[in-house]
């Protein structure tokens, strides 16, 4: 007989020496992300029978227009802030705005209080407005971990990861990390039993493999007509030869610079060294032939320059966090998997 995942949940709960339920509060700021807005109401809410006390607030108890069209109704005020034991800000997309004053003192107060800041998407934004994230690691959606590096300076920015649990402070990348954050709190709070039942409620994996990595689109190759000529005819030069096996005296030679002009040239316009940006780009060859054929792997890691296979697992396990065939199977639309 199948078993019940809420009475499973309730079960587990019970047997925690009756532990009160975890108060948390969802905060909307203007523009808020809905989806952003509905996962940890859906996942820590209504998915765990009872381990969390879920409510939400904005400034002043308003209704907070949303992204779609539509706004949400919070329940309360900012006062919210200083009865729970989390703190969830969603993503929304004035996030480079700065926010009001009441907000950044309530979530300052409630950081030294000890309260667990936690934010999902570009809701990073508002703790690092706030400062609660000046010297930590930190993540957000990968399109706007450059915003957040460049706008505070202080923080480590991490485009890599699905999350960053920083013990008290914790962030997430954008939209489904949020899930992936949200049954990570569960599991540190209540345990892995707890923690997979709830995944099961909300028909999701446990945990997801790799990490953002494995979703961020680099610099295109082809996308180089913002780039000053000499580093443009570089990267045109580099990206029809990635088959082959070049070095920097190659790519000197084919453009008549020397190598510290274009080392210079490269990380003033391109933010990396060139042999980093050439590394990127074989990655992300290899990605697009994963995605849309079924070539063998050992015939995908010598088309991009990558030498023998095993070469190019270990290369775009360490770029990715996921095996080659990892990545085709979450990817690959319909086309024969080949094994690793």
């Amino acid at each position: 007989m199948q078993k019940n995942p809420a009475k499973a949940l309730r079960d587990s709960a019970a047997s925690i020496n009756g532990q009160k339920p975890i108060k948390v509060a969802v905060l909307a700021l203007p523009e808020v992300l809905a989806l952003d807005f509905g996962i940890p109401i859906q996942t820590l809410g209504r998915s765990t029978s009872g381990l969390y006390d879920v409510r939400t607030c904005s400034l002043g108890g308003q209704p907070v227009p949303a992204t779609g069209g539509f706004s949400v109704a919070p329940e309360r005020g900012l006062d919210l802030l200083a009865e729970v034991d989390t703190i969830i800000i969603p993503g929304f997309t004035t996030s480079r705005e700065a926010l009001a004053d009441e907000v950044l003192h309530a979530l300052t107060a409630a950081h030294s209080r000890g309260t667990r800041m936690v934010s999902i998407c570009t809701g990073a934004f508002a703790l690092a407005q706030a400062g609660i994230l000046d010297g930590l690691s930190a993540t957000t959606h990968w399109q706007s971990t450059a915003d957040l590096a460049a706008l505070f300076p202080r923080i480590f920015v991490d485009e890599n990861v699905l999350f960053v649990d920083n013990g008290q402070v914790l962030t997430s990348a954008g939209v489904a990390a949020g899930i992936d954050l949200c049954l990570h709190l569960v599991r540190s709070d209540w345990g892995s039993a707890a923690g997979n039942v709830t995944a099961r409620s909300i028909v999701s994996a446990p945990r997801r493999e790799g990490g953002q990595a494995q979703f961020i689109k680099h610099r295109s190759p082809s996308g180089i007509s913002d780039q000053p000529r000499d580093v443009a005819a570089a990267m045109e030069w580099a990206t029809r030869h990635l088959y082959q096996p070049i070095t920097i005296a190659h790519i000197c030679a084919a453009t008549a610079l020397s190598e510290r002009t274009l080392a210079r040239r490269f990380e003033i316009h391109a933010g990396t060294t060139p042999m980093k940006w050439l590394a990127m780009q074989r990655v992300e060859r290899a990605k697009e032939l994963l995605e849309t054929t079924a070539a063998p792997i050992d015939s995908i890691a010598t088309s991009v320059g990558l030498g023998t296979g095993a070469n190019f697992r270990y290369v775009f396990k360490k770029s990715t966090s996921l095996t080659p065939s990892q990545y085709r199977n979450t990817f690959n639309a319909g086309h024969e998997n080949q094994p690793d």
